[in-house]
C-alpha cells in the first residue's frame, strides 16, 4: 500500500459525515493523513467507535501507524433556538439573554450558561456567530437575565456560538457531556485527547488525574483559544503533552491582528519545550465548497510549516466539505514545497543541567548535531515512553528521524510528531544486534542503502531499558 511521500510536518484530518466510512478513511490515509481527529462536539459514541475500529483495521492491514486524536467539546456557549430559526439584530436594538430555554426574540434569547448574570459586567462585549455580531452589556437584571445593546448588527441564526472576550468566565473546563465523552474515550485505544477552552495549567492537571485513574496512556493537547491561556502559555506548555493553536475561537476572543504573532510565539515555545504543536482552523477553508484553496490559504499553511509547526489540521474541509481527499493532497503539496525551503528559525533547544533527564537530553541533541555535521542520512532511535522521539524532533534536524518501539500504541502517538517515522521492533537483545536489525529493516523498506551514514541512539545495557545514554555512528553495510 503506497502512501504519500514522507514529510516532516504532519497532517491531521477531522472526521465527519463525508469521511467516516472505511473507504474514505483509507483514501485519506493514502493521501497523506497522519492523525485522524474525532470531534466530540458532533456524533455519537457508537459512530466514533466505528471510526476507531476502521482506523485500527487500516493500521493492522497496511502496517500504518495512524494516530487518533479525540477532541472534547468543552464549555462551548451557544444561543438557543430562535423564532423562525433567525433573528435580525439592528444597531441600537436592545436584546435580553435569559436563563430558561425559549423561542428566541429580542425580548429573550436563551444562552446556555447558568452563571452568566454573575460573571458579566456592564460595558463588556459579547460576540455572536464568530464575532460577526457585537453586543455590549448594558444591565444585569435582578433575576439574573442580561440586557445588552447591539453595537454591530446582522442576522443571528439558532444555536450560533457566543464569546465573552472581556469576561472572566467561571465555568469549569469540562462539562457533564465532556466527562461522559472522556469515560468513553478511555475505553478506546486512542493516542491524544484535546482539551478545549483551557484557561490555566490546573485544567490540564484535572484532566490528567482522570486519565491516570483509568490507567490510560493518552497524552493531552491543550487547545489555546482563550486570552487567559495566552497569558499562561509557558505554564500550560510545561504541564501538557502538546498544544493546539485553535485560531477559530482565539481569533474571536482576541484581536485577530494579534493571531500571527501569538501563533509564532507558541510554536517557538513548544519547540524549546519539545512539545508537539498543531496549527488549526480555516487552513484550507475555501476547499469546503471549492476544489482549490485561495492564495492566502496556501501562504498560511506554508508559513505554519516554515515556522516549524509539528502538524497542520483540516477541520470542515475533511469532515463536511465537498473535497476531503483533494484537501489532503493540496495540503501535502504545500507542505512538500515549503519544507524544501525550511530552515530552523529559532534557537535550538538546550538540555537543562538541573533536569532529571539532563544526560539523556545531551545525547539526543548531540545525536542531531552530529548527524547534521557528518551529513548523515538518518537518525535512528529506540523508545518506550516516546521521550527520545520528542527530544530528537524538537531539534528539528535535517536528517530523517526513524523511531523504533515495541509499543504499537506509542508508534501511533508519535505519528503526530515533526520529522518522525515509526517502525515496530520488539527484540532488543543486545545493542549491536538491535542496531543491525533496525538498519536491515530500513534497508528492506528502501529508506537506507549501502554506504549511507546513520546516527543511532539507544540505551545500554539494552535489557535494563534505561533512558537514552548511547550515541553511535554507523556506516550501512
Amino acid at each position: 500500500m503506497r502512501r504519500a511521500d514522507h514529510q516532516s510536518t504532519k497532517i491531521i484530518a477531522t472526521i465527519g459525515p463525508v469521511s467516516s466510512d472505511y473507504s474514505q478513511l483509507l483514501e485519506l490515509a493514502k493521501a497523506g493523513v497522519n492523525v485522524f481527529r474525532l470531534n466530540f462536539s458532533h456524533g455519537t459514541h457508537d459512530e466514533h467507535r466505528q471510526v476507531i475500529q476502521h482506523i485500527l483495521y487500516i493500521n493492522e492491514k497496511y502496517n500504518f501507524h495512524l494516530g487518533i486524536l479525540c477532541d472534547l467539546q468543552g464549555p462551548k456557549l451557544r444561543v438557543g433556538d430562535l423564532r423562525d430559526d433567525a433573528l435580525e439584530l439592528k444597531k441600537g436594538d436592545m436584546v435580553r439573554f435569559v436563563q430558561e430555554p425559549c423561542e428566541g426574540t429580542l425580548e429573550g434569547i436563551y444562552v446556555s450558561y447558568p452563571n452568566l448574570g454573575l460573571d458579566v459586567k456592564p460595558g463588556e462585549r459579547v460576540l455572536l456567530d464568530d464575532g460577526s455580531i457585537v453586543l455590549r452589556v448594558k444591565e444585569i437584571e435582578v433575576n439574573g437575565n442580561v440586557l445588552l445593546t447591539v453595537v454591530f448588527g446582522g442576522i443571528l441564526y439558532s444555536r450560533k456560538g457566543v464569546n465573552f472576550p472581556d469576561t472572566k468566565i467561571t465555568m469549569p473546563s469540562m462539562t457533564e457531556k465532556d466527562i461522559a465523552d472522556l469515560d468513553f474515550m478511555l475505553t478506546q485505544p486512542i493516542n491524544w485527547i484535546a482539551l478545549s477552552f483551557v484557561r490555566s495549567p490546573q485544567d490540564i492537571n484535572n484532566l490528567r488525574v482522570l486519565i491516570e485513574a483509568k490507567k490510560h496512556n493518552a497524552k493531552i493537547i491543550a487547545k489555546i483559544e482563550k486570552p487567559e491561556a495566552v497569558q499562561e502559555i509557558k505554564k500550560i506548555i510545561k504541564c501538557s503533552n502538546g498544544i493546539m493553536v485553535a485560531r477559530g475561537d482565539l481569533g474571536v476572543e482576541m484581536p485577530m491582528e494579534k493571531l500571527p504573532s501569538i501563533q509564532k510565539k507558541i510554536i517557538r515555545l513548544c519547540i524549546q519545550r519539545a512539545r508537539p504543536v498543531i496549527v488549526a482552523t480555516q487552513m484550507l477553508n475555501n476547499m469546503i465548497e471549492n476544489p482549490a484553496p485561495t492564495r492566502a490559504e496556501v501562504t498560511d499553511v506554508a508559513n505554519a510549516v516554515l515556522d516549524g509547526a509539528d502538524a497542520v489540521m483540516l477541520s470542515g474541509e475533511t469532515s463536511v466539505g465537498k473535497y476531503p481527499i483533494e484537501s489532503v493532497k493540496v495540503m501535502h503539496k504545500i507542505i512538500s514545497e515549503a519544507e524544501s525551503h525550511y530552515e530552523m528559525q529559532t534557537k535550538r533547544p538546550k538540555p537543562a543541567p538541573k533536569s532529571g533527564t539532563f544526560y539523556s537530553d545531551i545525547v539526543c541533541f548531540n545525536a542531531c548535531k552530529t548527524a547534521e555535521e557528518i551529513g548523515a542520512k538518518a537518525i535512528i532511535g529506540m523508545t518506550i515512553s516516546g521521550y527520545t522521539a520528542f527530544k530528537l524532533s524538537s531539534y528539528r534536524p535535517r536528517p530523517v528521524i526513524y523511531i523504533f518501539s515495541a509499543e504499537p500504541n506509542m508508534l501511533s502517538t508519535l505519528n503526530l510528531v515533526w520529522g518522525v517515522q515509526c517502525f515496530y521492533y520488539d527484540k532488543f537483545t543486545s545493542t549491536d544486534e538491535t542496531i543491525h536489525d533496525v538498519i536491515e529493516i530500513l534497508k528492506m523498506a528502501g529508506h537506507l542503502k549501502k554506504g549511507d551514514v546513520v546516527v543511532n541512539t539507544g540505551s545500554m545495557p539494552m535489557e535494563k531499558r534505561l533512558m537514552t545514554n548511547m550515541l553511535k555512528v554507523t556506516i550501512v553495510e
